[in-house]
């Protein structure tokens, strides 16, 4: 899902916000949770969120065996192909979802998210 600045978007899950405390350090008097279906408008798209180690580890033996595979001897070489074999699901899974980003989203009841993983929201 792209998410744009403007966009109307839903909580897609119940968010824990933390404690709200007192005058005295760890005096915890509440706890804020918004709850799924709350809806809101998309004020700033943030940066992507860094991919995975699986998916960094592949990008880099992918490399390696393109650039080197020809040249290695044939355990390494297979070896080599095992390991990029092992990671190929966590790569398939984040080209399928695509970029991930934090957006900054102001709720209808005037709450206000900002850093907020793409993934706990579904565009209206």
């Amino acid at each position: 899902m792209t998410l744009d600045e403007g966009r109307r978007v839903r909580l897609a899950e119940d968010l824990a916000i933390g404690e709200a405390v007192a005058g005295e350090p760890g005096a915890a008097v509440g706890f804020l949770s918004l709850g799924a279906g709350a809806e809101g408008t998309v004020e700033r798209v943030d940066g992507e969120l860094p991919e995975s180690t699986e998916v960094r580890e592949y990008q880099r033996l992918k490399a390696l065996f393109e650039d080197y595979g020809h040249t290695m001897p044939a355990a390494s070489r297979e070896r080599l192909e095992t390991e990029i074999a092992a990671l190929e699901p966590a790569w398939a899974a984040y080209r399928e979802r695509g970029r991930r980003v934090t957006v900054r989203v102001r709720l209808d009841s005037g709450f206000v998210l900002d850093g907020l993983h793409q993934d706990v929201l579904t565009p209206l």
